[in-house]
């Protein structure tokens, strides 16, 4: 059961395991109720429902569920018959109440998608991008996608930056130029919904930048940068995706395969001073397989995404695995063919320098038996459940790596004795790893992993 401070179950201990932290569980309570809310749909839920899956007794979910009405996140979606008694009203998510922006920032294209709580696409806008050009270039770029993506998803979002919940949860608390501390907002006071799972990792990147990160600021942005105003009152965040290796932690670029000069940039730190708004950075394959977890793909699965490089983000037991060092998924960067052909990462014969050298050459077969290759290596390490494919060059031709990495797949468990592992294209095509981006978002929202 996942609700917490119900009959039986354990709510989160403080410190060394004393005590519970009374705001911290309240909000824990109420991204359980949110959560069970957005699976509902349209069809909604009723309150009694929300006690049986959450474990909170009724009185909890209907003081948790008034405060959702009265900040406009919940309304009643009609009366639902009743097997005794008078019929339920079940309640719903009101998903335009709140919206986030994901950001696939990819070496030559930048795209943006506005999503409401639901994770539904409500507008979504592309540039071309060179991802060499240049922090100001690319830090400019973004946010003036960023911005026309929201102008068009319309909503009526204005330049205060504040989003007013009333306090309900006590998750953060906004401050001038879009910067959000944790503690309680106060009656009326503006708060970030779901803040506490974003800024949390933005305060402590802040104060845990060393002295490089911030040389490397001022050396790629320069000195003319400016604090922008504010998108927007319904704008909870913008997450962004791009290629690694990078640390999601702090939001610091490593270096980036084929851009060494992004090496130990404050990406974050960067955007977030840019846009006024909360900003969560990750590898755009952990972004896409959070997203496909988000949307329903259970179990453990590998994304392996081949655009301009190649990548995979990982999914064990439902939960994304980044690593200790936020450094899994470097899918790309396997050898594979001691001696092959030179990678821009400094080794040879990596999947991606072998992957991409086919597609150069034309020849889509190989590249799909490349990539089966890398992937059967994945499948035998981690025993996943489906291998999923997505980026744009699988888009040019999905039955032919399908096919491809699916006969590699087949051979290997013909020789291991073992039941093929099936290999299908993602579900979201080319907007996958944006999505994926607002999830980032989204997902503390719900109390699910995100930022």
């Amino acid at each position: 059961m996942r609700g917490a401070g119900g009959p039986g179950t354990p709510g989160p201990a403080g410190p060394g395991g004393g005590g519970v932290n009374l705001l911290a569980l309240r909000s824990h309570n109420a991204t359980l109720v949110l959560d069970l809310l957005r699976a509902a749909g349209d069809e909604g839920i009723s309150r009694l429902e929300l006690a049986e899956r959450t474990g909170l007794t009724p009185q909890a979910v209907s003081k948790i569920t008034a405060r959702l009405r009265e900040d406009g996140l919940a309304a009643e979606a009609g009366r639902r018959a009743s097997t005794g008694g008078k019929p339920r009203t079940v309640l719903r998510l009101v998903p335009e109440a709140g919206h986030a922006v994901g950001v696939h920032l990819d070496r030559d294209e930048v795209r943006a998608v506005l999503v409401d709580l639901r994770g539904a696409v409500m507008g979504e806008r592309r540039a071309a991008l060179d991802l060499g050009a240049g922090a100001e270039a690319v830090l400019g770029a973004v946010r003036e996608t960023v911005t026309r993506v929201t102008a068009a998803g319309g909503g009526g979002f204005s330049r205060s930056g504040e989003v007013r919940l009333g306090g309900a949860f006590g998750l953060g608390v906004a401050e001038p130029g879009g910067a959000v501390r944790p503690g309680v907002a106060e009656p009326g006071g503006a708060a970030w919904l779901g803040a506490a799972g974003v800024d949390e990792a933005s305060r402590q990147g802040a104060a845990e930048g060393d002295g490089s990160s911030r040389q490397g600021t001022d050396r790629l942005v320069g000195t003319s940068r400016q604090r922008s105003a504010p998108l927007g009152p319904a704008l909870l965040g913008v997450g962004v995706a791009l290629p690694g290796p990078l640390d999601h932690a702090r939001g610091v670029l490593h270096r980036v395969t084929g851009f060494p000069e992004w090496d130990g940039f404050p990406l974050r730190e960067a955007l977030a001073e840019r846009l006024g708004v909360p900003v969560v950075v990750d590898k755009d394959t952990n972004a896409a397989a959070l997203g496909l977890a988000a949307g329903g793909e259970g179990g453990s699965f590998a994304y392996l995404h081949l655009g301009t490089g190649l990548g995979a983000g990982l999914v064990i037991g439902g939960s994304l695995h980044r690593g200790a060092r936020t450094g899994a998924g470097e899918f790309g960067h396997q050898v594979i063919q001691l001696d092959g052909p030179p990678c821009t990462c400094g080794n040879r014969g990596c999947v991606e320098a072998l992957c991409l050298g086919a597609v150069a050459r034309g020849d889509l077969r190989e590249a799909a038996r490349v990539l089966g290759a890398g992937a059967a290596n994945l499948v035998g390490l981690l025993d996943i459940d489906v291998v999923l494919l997505g980026g744009r060059t699988v888009a040019v031709a999905p039955e032919t790596f399908t096919d491809g990495v699916g006969a590699v797949l087949e051979a290997w468990a013909r020789r291991t004795g073992q039941d093929a592992v099936p290999v299908r294209v993602a579900a979201g095509g080319g907007g996958a790893v944006a999505v994926g981006a607002a999830e980032l978002v989204l997902g503390p929202v719900f109390g699910r992993g995100g930022g």
